[in-house]
């Protein structure tokens, strides 16, 4: 296994330390490495909502508006979602 030295401040070291003196966590390295592997988790998940979203945009066809204009109606949407009942 690969060894890495980081310095943190005393702040994030206590955090560190309480989450192992809670039981969840064997050491801070257990700590970290759970951490490490929810991010790539999140990153995954992250990367085929975009691809979901890049999907559904080339399914939906051109669009004969000028940008602007798309974004103004966007933006008046928008507005009027926000605006209470």
């Amino acid at each position: 296994m690969s060894q890495l030295n980081i310095s943190i401040p005393p702040a994030l070291k206590s955090w560190i330390d309480n989450r192992v003196t809670e039981g969840r966590y064997s050491s801070a390295s257990d700590y970290i490495r759970d951490l490490v592997r929810r991010d790539q988790d999140a990153s995954k998940e992250e990367i085929q909502w975009l691809r979901g979203l890049i999907a559904e945009g080339l399914a939906s066809g051109a669009v004969d508006d000028e940008p602007e204009a798309v974004i103004e109606t966007l933006i008046a949407k928008r507005r009027a979602q926000r605006k209470p009942a």
